[in-house]
């Protein structure tokens, strides 16, 4: 089974860009289920709201976000949507906000996670414990987990934790695309970070010269999507529809291009 899992969407240009390109990717790679982080796909470029999640899930069966997800949203708009996730290793939240289940039907059930790590983020509950106790007793074909991650290190640590019991682990928050994709010897595929759905001439999808602000003069900035052409970062992962596990990564990073 091919799993297309796309990096995190930014503000209204990013979004019209994935709603506009995904139905043409998927076709020409072939992708059967679609997996898609949208904690950045509110107009404003953080956050995800009611409108932005519900454009998101008319293409993808899955939507993840990460340390943004209450910027425009309540627990109401994650506990009515199943297939809407926040990490799961929130202190105060139930396991079931960060994981859902979707029967595919032949090809079997997919078991979607999302988790947040620790470096340089929020203090929230151990992802690697959280994970123990979400992957305990799970009847799923597949299984696949958007962390969503700062630290490369963290992320490169986590998924050798998973290795074997995880078809595929993907790193999203950096909006930057690594290029280290590869399948990890217990079989699981990884990639360190999607990169991100968003305007090509931008600071992680910021307007540059309020990037620049923001770092040269160490001061407050409101920030904004940046305009023009825009990209989308992803990778598709082929997991074995006998064991579960990665026979393939492929690096994906479309430009609107025919």
């Amino acid at each position: 089974m091919r799993f297309l899992c796309v990096g995190d969407v930014v503000g209204d240009a990013g979004l019209s860009f994935f709603c506009e390109r995904l139905p043409y990717i998927k076709k020409q790679l072939d992708a059967d289920f679609v997996i898609v982080n949208g904690e950045n796909s509110d107009r404003s470029g953080v956050g995800v709201s009611r409108s932005s999640a519900e454009a998101l899930l008319q293409y993808a069966d899955v939507v993840t976000t990460g340390n943004h997800c209450y910027r425009r949203a309540g627990e109401e708009l994650f506990s009515e949507n199943e297939r809407l996730l926040h990490p799961a290793n929130y202190p105060y939240t139930e396991d079931t906000n960060g994981r859902c289940f979707v029967d595919t039907g032949r090809h079997g059930t997919v078991c979607v996670l999302n988790l947040s790590g620790l470096a340089f983020l929020e203090p929230l509950d151990s992802p690697f414990q959280r994970v123990d106790a979400l992957l305990q007793g799970i009847d799923a074909r597949y299984i696949l987990l958007d962390f969503h991650a700062e630290s490369t290190a963290e992320k490169k640590a986590f998924a050798y934790y998973l290795d074997g019991r995880a078809g595929a682990v993907f790193g999203t928050h950096t909006h930057v695309q690594t290029a280290d994709e590869q399948i990890l010897p217990g079989g699981t595929g990884y990639i360190t970070d999607l990169g991100m759905t968003g305007p090509v001439d931008s600071v992680i999808g910021v307007r540059p010269q309020q990037a620049i602000k923001k770092q040269k003069d160490h001061v407050p900035v409101q920030f904004s999507v940046a305009e023009g052409p825009c990209m989308l970062g992803a990778a598709l992962f082929t997991l074995s529809d006998e064991t579960g596990l990665c026979e393939r990564v492929q690096r994906i990073q479309d430009l609107g291009n025919p």
